[in-house]
């Protein structure tokens, strides 16, 4: 049942269009079944240079990380994304930490730490631009707020949702989810 759940909420990542993607995940009995299918699907999905983690997890309610480290560290070299991950209390020389301290900051505080977006591949200058306006003003909505460059941002949430509708139709028609997932 994971593995709707990943194409359903993951296609753009699947499909080597972007570099992340976080879902809300209720669908196990228990902390080791979630454990288990997690470890399963992070093993597949490797093969193809994609990462699946849990960054939080209570009884009945989780929240899963897909990623592709290579397409994050790429979005992580822009200019200013690095020293503003670093402010933040990222070591960013290693991935796993990374993530981990997200997780971490997901667990401790009240909301969702704002550089998140940077771990999901949103401008970073949309990032800033949220916590400055406190999330509101911007000039249009999709997979995240965006305050400049509005016509690329609809062009890729575009992408995103037609790239959702084909591989939801194909693994709805027994394409599995290891061949939707592209190596990259």
């Amino acid at each position: 049942m994971l593995d709707a759940f990943l194409v359903r909420h993951c296609a753009p990542t699947l499909a080597g269009l972007k570099c992340a993607n976080l879902f809300s995940y209720r669908g196990y009995r228990s902390q080791k079944e979630l454990k288990r299918l997690v470890q399963r699907w992070d093993a597949i999905l490797n093969k193809k240079g994609v990462s699946i983690t849990v960054l939080h997890a209570s009884e009945n309610f989780s929240l899963l990380y897909v990623y592709r480290w290579t397409k994050l560290l790429s979005d992580w070299s822009q200019e200013g994304v690095r020293h503003y991950l670093a402010s933040c209390g990222y070591r960013l020389e290693n991935m796993d930490s990374a993530v981990s301290h997200l997780g971490k900051r997901i667990k401790q505080g009240k909301e969702f730490p704002h550089e998140i977006g940077l771990f999901l591949g949103y401008p970073l200058e949309d990032v800033l631009a949220f916590i400055e306006n406190e999330g509101q003003n911007c000039k249009c909505c999709g997979c995240w707020k965006v305050y400049y460059n509005e016509e690329e941002a609809l062009k890729q949430f575009a992408r995103f949702q037609k790239c959702t509708q084909v591989y939801c139709k194909c693994f709805s028609k027994g394409t599995s989810l290891t061949r939707l997932t592209v190596a990259c």
